[in-house]
């Protein structure tokens, strides 16, 4: 049900560094409704325009932190990512994204979210691959978003 609320659609833009565009960015919340530690966030299924971009694509900004990758993340075991806190999701593609619309399918990916589950040791060691089902927590399908490019201002990495 929270799935279809998931992504802000006002918010994809292209990300540049050094006046060179490498990416797009878009706002997400967190499907639980009791927020997660940010160390138990796993990272998403992205698939834009066809395009799988897999979590090692992926930077996640969130709390006033700098944009961190997943394994950076995993490490922030007292950061807590509260339920209507917007966080900020980059992801690595040379060029970005052309002008107009977009169609973004998307799976949040969280390894647990009320104690212990048989799999928990397991994700620790070895944590699923966003869009795999395993880790959606609250996110069971993935959803598919229509956005459109906004166009503004430079956005730096």
């Amino acid at each position: 049900m929270l799935d279809n609320y998931l992504v802000r659609l006002d918010s994809l833009e292209n990300v540049y560094k050094d006046s060179k565009v490498v990416g797009f960015k878009f706002a997400a919340r967190n499907a639980n409704y009791r927020g997660v530690f940010l160390s138990l966030h796993n990272g998403y299924y992205i698939k834009m325009d066809g395009i799988v971009y897999p979590r090692e694509k992926q930077k996640f900004e969130i709390n006033g932190q700098p944009p961190r990758d997943f394994e950076e993340i995993k490490k922030a075991v007292v950061e807590h990512w509260d339920y209507d806190d917007e966080g900020i999701i980059y992801v690595e593609k040379k060029g970005g994204l052309p002008s107009g619309k977009h169609i973004l399918e998307f799976q949040q990916s969280v390894l647990a979210a009320y104690g212990y589950m048989p799999t928990d040791e397991e994700w620790v060691k070895n944590p699923p691959v966003p869009g795999s089902g395993a880790g959606s927590d609250k996110t069971v399908s993935i959803v598919t978003f229509e956005l459109e490019l906004n166009e503004g201002g430079l956005q730096h990495v």
